[in-house]
């Protein structure tokens, strides 16, 4: 049986995780300006602060997951079409640039835990994530960021193959173009996550904080 989402949500056991929200990726000037143009349009930016802003209010867990590259290149991904794109773009994502960075828009905060991948198109590949978030008791994760395309897919999947239940906001993501965008999410990641809106969980949220 399903789970409502109010239970499913619980902030006792659930972590917000943000995936790739990085300027380099996001501002004018992106390395990928349809995902831009997108993130743009469906207003992501706005949903995944109120969404951050209400997970802390109730004690949900926050993490940022990020991609980033070394100066020289070394150890990255060289396998696929879009990492060999990103290594020749100038605002691809080196670690302490400013292309790297999060975008200020979500109100990340210092305290809130970041881990960057160098390798991998999810933020399980190669990070802790997986360890952190059963270090907090985390079985729920609300998944938003980028990009419906290709990252949050595997980052759908490899939650549940981790046994995690996955929530995605389908205003809190993005990807292009916008029928391929509501195709995945009637014929894919509807079959591996709960998909609801913003509005949706801060709802399930409201009256619970400390």
């Amino acid at each position: 049986m399903a789970l409502e989402l109010r239970e499913l949500i619980d902030p006792a056991h659930t972590a917000v995780v943000t995936q790739e929200i990085q300027r380099g990726i996001l501002e004018p000037g992106s390395a990928l300006p349809a995902l831009a143009e997108a993130v743009e349009r469906v207003g992501m930016l706005p949903n995944v602060a109120r969404l951050l802003e209400a997970a802390r209010a109730v004690g949900a867990r926050v993490v940022h997951c990020t991609a980033e590259r070394r100066a020289d290149g070394l150890f990255a991904n060289r396998n696929a079409r879009i990492f060999q794109y990103m290594a020749r773009k100038d605002n691809n994502l080196v670690h302490g640039s400013r292309a790297a960075e999060l975008c200020p828009e979500i109100g990340a905060r210092a305290d809130e835990l970041r881990l960057p991948r160098v390798h991998g198109l999810s933020p399980f590949q190669g990070t802790e994530l997986d360890f952190a978030l059963r270090n907090e008791r985390v079985t729920t994760i609300i998944g938003v960021g980028v990009s419906v395309n290709v990252a949050i897919q595997n980052f759908a999947f490899d939650a549940v193959n981790a046994s995690y239940q996955m929530v995605i906001p389908k205003d809190a993501v993005a990807g292009f173009p916008a029928e391929y965008v509501e195709m995945v999410f009637a014929n894919t990641l509807g079959a591996v996550a709960t998909l609801c809106t913003t509005d949706q969980i801060l709802g399930a949220w409201q009256g619970q904080g400390g």
